[in-house]
């Protein structure tokens, strides 16, 4: 049962669970969990190291009542798997009641799912991987005024899991991953200015062309070169795609279960509530084919579906695991994620804001003065109260057009006004598992100098 390769992950999981059950288990649910993954990276024109790493682990919660473990081991010998059923019952026995814990009920479970490409079986040289990052960070400093490389990385993992419960569930699949990254300074002495590029997919297939990722790097770092610091001002605010995700992932965070059921998000009463202009929508959706976070069901076993988030501007759902769902009296809205020595907890998977009818170019075209941002850094956004405050960069809007760089910005505001505010454009693209098109958002504070 130590054979990598000759283990079944699903029998394994099986015998795990019938050794909690004998040892006095009233319920369980196991997961196993098989990875490989390999990169090389580059810099200054020499290889800068080629990593591979495999490994595997197998996780197992039972639940005593209301009390409940969680236990993880690589070891997957019989007297270990033994010693895990032993620790694990100990430790739930130890631990406080929680009345809202336990696996799903038989009726509720997954029982088929849909076929999801989210596997390829192709696995890249590691001369492939080489050549992948040597040909980025090359295009990259090909680039005129650039004078610095913090590196190029091309790597490829692939995953598989299994999960089973002793309600009688039990699925697994397959996900792979291949990413390419440049990252590049332009400039010297006090006037550098580093900016990066990345393509990420899960089929090989899909990536961007690696000389690409790297020249796109180098030429937004020299297109940063001088930047300035306007005057502090009430503007409108366009956020690049790569950075209007980060206002995607602040609405996620505010809605997750967790935060709903401690009371601990300014949205928290918000069900229902027009956080966003009318014709907004918002969606989450497991079953994309080649989506970055697919998945087929949940970490608790339970059915997986396409789901409104923000349904015609209006808040529609939280995401919700079986836990949270009690707590405030609602059903698991299947967004149940898994880690290794934890329980389920809620979360998002391809979660994408619908785009626009106006071109990028027309969303900006009517802004007199504004700030395009295309980096976001630090941050001192309170999920509490809505308040928000992030550094960036970017270039500034004269006249409806994309000028000048501009750095060591801050920009503010409250989330509410925000999302209220917020205007898509139609240029979204399916890049990561969280994706916006660009967006505009009206009346921040643009802090800034004197220029």
């Amino acid at each position: 049962m130590t054979d990598n390769a000759a283990i079944d992950p699903l029998s394994l999981l099986d015998d795990l669970l019938s050794r909690a059950r004998r040892a006095g288990a009233d319920s369980a649910d196991a997961l196993f969990a098989r990875g490989v993954a390999q990169s090389a990276s580059q810099r200054l024109g020499k290889p800068e190291a080629v990593e591979r790493s495999e490994g595997r682990d197998i996780e197992l919660r039972v639940f005593v009542g209301r009390q409940q473990a969680v236990v993880s081991s690589t070891d997957f010998g019989s007297d270990a798997l033994d010693e895990l059923v032993v620790r694990a019952l100990a430790m739930a026995k130890a631990a406080p009641e929680d009345k809202y814990a336990g696996i799903a009920d038989p009726d509720a479970i997954a029982r088929q799912w849909p076929s999801i490409e989210m596997y390829d079986p192709t696995e890249p040289s590691a001369e492939a991987l080489v050549e992948r990052a040597r040909a980025a960070e090359e295009a990259a400093r090909s680039v005129a005024g650039v004078t610095n490389s913090e590196g190029a990385e091309a790597s490829y993992g692939s995953t598989e899991v299994a999960l089973a419960a002793s309600n009688g569930f039990a699925g697994g699949y397959r996900r792979s991953s291949f990413s390419i990254a440049a990252s590049v300074v332009a400039g010297t002495g006090q006037k550098m200015e580093r900016d990066y590029d990345y393509t990420a997919a899960v089929f090989d297939a899909d990536l961007e062309d690696a000389a690409t990722i790297g020249r796109r790097a180098g030429e937004r770092a020299v297109r940063r070169l001088n930047p300035r610091r306007p005057k502090t001002a009430t503007l409108p605010v366009v956020y690049d795609p790569r950075a209007g995700r980060s206002v995607l992932g602040h609405l996620a965070s505010a809605i997750n279960g967790v935060s709903i059921a401690r009371g601990t998000s300014f949205l928290k009463n918000a069900m229902g509530e027009a956080l966003f202009a009318p014709g907004i929508r918002i969606l989450d959706d497991p079953h994309r084919p080649r989506g970055q976070r697919s998945k087929p069901f949940d970490g608790e076993g339970l059915p997986t579906t396409p789901r409104a988030m923000v349904d015609g501007g209006c808040l529609a759902s939280w995401f919700l695991d079986l836990s949270t769902g009690r707590q405030l009296g609602l059903s698991s809205t299947g967004h149940a994620g898994r880690g290794s020595g934890s329980p389920p907890s809620p979360g998002a998977t391809n979660l994408y804001l619908e785009p626009g009818t106006v071109s990028r170019d027309a969303l900006i075209a009517d802004i007199e003065r504004g700030f395009y941002v295309t980096e976001l850094m630090g941050s001192t956004v309170n999920l509490v109260t809505g308040d928000y405050s992030r550094g960036a960069s970017g270039f500034w809007i004269e006249n409806g057009e994309i000028t000048f760089p501009v750095s060591e910005m801050t920009i503010a505001g409250h989330l509410r006004d925000i999302f209220r505010t917020l205007t898509p454009a139609d240029d979204l693209v399916f890049k990561y598992g969280m994706d916006v098109p660009t967006i505009r958002v009206e009346g921040l504070m643009v802090a800034g100098g004197q220029d």
